[in-house]
């Protein structure tokens, strides 16, 4: 109990921390022997405490993301999927994990068309049974926990479960959640009863939630095993919600065998050099690691040390390295089993280099970037013109006292998924991150949607490493396609300008995804730069450079944006750790 109202102290105090707070200056978490970091306090507590209960940092991952599962439901939680980056210290080993959602057997390319032949506006597709993936989350539990967890399930469920039998307050952000997609939420019974007042106002922040169904789903997850989950009345219920969905995108194909036969791959990261580092990331079916790879590549030919952080020069080159990393995903990337993606031509340090040759310090060329050719690709097919797309999802990084290291992102994709709660957790809409358009059939998109196959994602856990293969960073970010850029840019800012985690994870964020708009962040809506706020770093403010920018032919919006990132950083310094959280989000860092 004393457990309990530890976790409950640290609710009160986020719900009594009025919205405007959560941007002002934070400063690092420093401990001894281990950290976790994620974008709530309570999940954050929940992997400490599992932590001090002798687990290690697979245990630990799984108590945050159950607890995430509730207290930041728009983000994450069982109804989806993600992926995971490992380093296991007594091996010497880093592997990963996907845990991406995957399409019904029976989609197709046209899986995202209505019955009048016309592709499904992309909101309507969101909330409509066709968005939604067989979800990935608690395979990945049996996974993990089986390979390299230190205690049974059992352990790392229970702070989540006693969380949703005996409540916890609504936070400002969740709160904020539930009333920007009230509309929505209320098209589904369970999720109006549960998030909803009767009026159909949203709950408000410090409102006392608790979640029984959820509950019972984990404990049933604790002593019948995680396959409870892929069988049986949980699965019918999904697949039921599914298939019986009156929205006007219309049902989804989803059958109890798809759920089923739902697997976890491991699959071998993607590495490369940056400076004295080696960084590893996530491969296909995400993009993330690709990309990060590339820019940090490109970059790797420019002193970034030399022109400091707050140099036009520095975001020129960032965007221009951002976008070139863009064009190549757009084209090759999608699930490896599908597509021959050409992922060691795409980080072979050679292209790269003739990557790098296309940056300039003079004006941009007036049009978009387009993809390069890398060594031993086959026949390309047709790049993905869809727009970026920017959801929820969430990020946890840790480290515990073994020297055990996971990066994890997770998500339900847009905020609240598909919108649709059942037995207590939140759908995912992952399919929308598939081309809605399959391309010709001479020259088909590689990201189309095809039966049993995992959407290309921006997902990029990372871990960054010393040459001698000891791990120096941990980092990685929500956001939808700003993902990328987001984690990437907290890497040169750790790497290059020496900042701390917390700095990185305060940093505005810079980025084109090879598109004709720009974001040059502002973490305050009138633009203003309160010292150590905002800006790359203290009272620096971004868009202070959009005079120059533009004269080197950047697009930048007049409103100033928030990015929804939510990093979670971790610095290996000498006798202990360096935690940041991002101040966009709820986040801290917790450990001993």
């Amino acid at each position: 109990m004393k457990r309990f109202i530890a976790l409950a102290a640290a609710a009160a105090w986020l719900t009594a921390m009025p919205a405007a707070a959560q941007l002002q200056l934070r400063t690092k978490v420093a401990t001894m022997q281990e950290m976790v970091v994620s974008a709530n306090p309570l999940a954050s507590q929940a992997g400490a405490r599992v932590l001090r209960a002798g687990g290690n940092a697979i245990d630990a991952a799984i108590a945050v993301e159950a607890v995430l599962g509730l207290t930041e439901p728009q983000a994450t939680g069982i109804g989806g999927g993600g992926f995971m980056l490992y380093y296991d210290a007594a091996s010497k080993k880093v592997t990963s994990f996907d845990a991406r959602e995957t399409a019904p057997a029976a989609a197709n390319g046209y899986y995202f068309y209505d019955a009048a032949g016309q592709v499904l506006d992309f909101n309507t597709a969101v909330f409509s049974g066709r968005s939604v993936g067989v979800p990935g989350t608690v395979k990945l539990w049996e996974t993990v926990s089986r390979q390299y967890g230190a205690k049974p399930l059992a352990v790392a469920l229970l702070p989540a479960i006693e969380l949703a039998i005996e409540g916890f307050a609504i936070s400002p952000r969740m709160a904020a959640s539930i009333d920007s997609y009230k509309a929505s939420l209320a098209q589904d019974a369970n999720a109006r009863t549960y998030f909803l007042n009767s009026d159909g106002s949203g709950k408000a922040a410090g409102t006392l939630l608790r979640n029984p169904a959820y509950a019972q789903v984990l404990a049933r997850i604790v002593f019948t095993g995680p396959q409870t989950f892929y069988q049986g009345p949980i699965a019918r219920d999904i697949v039921g919600t599914v298939t019986i969905d009156p929205r006007a995108g219309g049902p989804g194909s989803m059958t109890l065998a798809d759920l089923e036969g739902y697997k976890i791959v491991e699959r071998t990261p993607v590495c490369g050099n940056y400076r004295a580092y080696v960084v590893c990331s996530m491969g296909p079916p995400s993009s993330g690691g690709i990309a990060e790879l590339q820019i940090l590549g490109i970059l790797d030919h420019v002193d970034l040390a030399a022109l400091g952080p707050n140099d036009v020069r520095t975001v020129h080159a960032f965007l221009q390295a951002n976008r070139l990393a863009f064009a190549d995903r757009n084209l090759y990337v999608a699930d490896p089993a599908y597509v021959a993606v050409p992922t060691a031509g795409l980080i072979d340090p050679d292209y790269i280099s003739t990557r790098a040759t296309l940056l300039t310090t003079g004006p941009l060329a007036p049009s978009l970037a387009t993809a390069g050719t890398p060594p031993s690709v086959g026949a390309a097919g047709t790049a993905d013109a869809s727009p970026p797309r920017f959801g929820g999802t969430s990020h946890v990084s840790i480290v515990d006292r073994f020297g055990n290291v996971v990066s994890q992102t997770i998500t339900v994709e847009s905020g609240f998924g598909n919108n649709r709660l059942v037995d207590g957790f939140i759908l995912n809409n992952e399919l929308t991150d598939f081309s809605f358009d399959p391309g010709p059939d001479s020259a088909p998109i590689a990201n189309r949607v095809q039966g049993g196959k995992r959407p290309r994602s921006a997902m990029t856990p990372t871990i960054v490493f010393t040459q001698d293969g000891k791990p120096a960073f941990v980092a990685g970010s929500p956001g939808g396609a700003s993902i990328i850029g987001t984690t990437t840019q907290a890497v040169v800012a750790m790497v290059d300008f020496g900042l701390d985690p917390q700095q990185a994870a305060n940093q505005a964020h810079f980025q084109n995804n090879n598109t004709g708009s720009t974001t040059l962040e502002s973490l305050f809506p009138d633009g203003g730069a309160p010292a150590g706020s905002t800006g790359l770093i203290g009272p620096f403010d971004v868009r202070s450079l959009i005079p120059e920018l533009t004269a080197l032919g950047w697009s930048i919006p007049a409103s100033p944006s928030v990015l929804t990132s939510g990093l979670s950083l971790i610095k290996v310094v000498p006798g202990g750790l360096e935690g940041g959280a991002d101040p966009r989000r709820e986040g801290i860092a917790a450990g001993r």
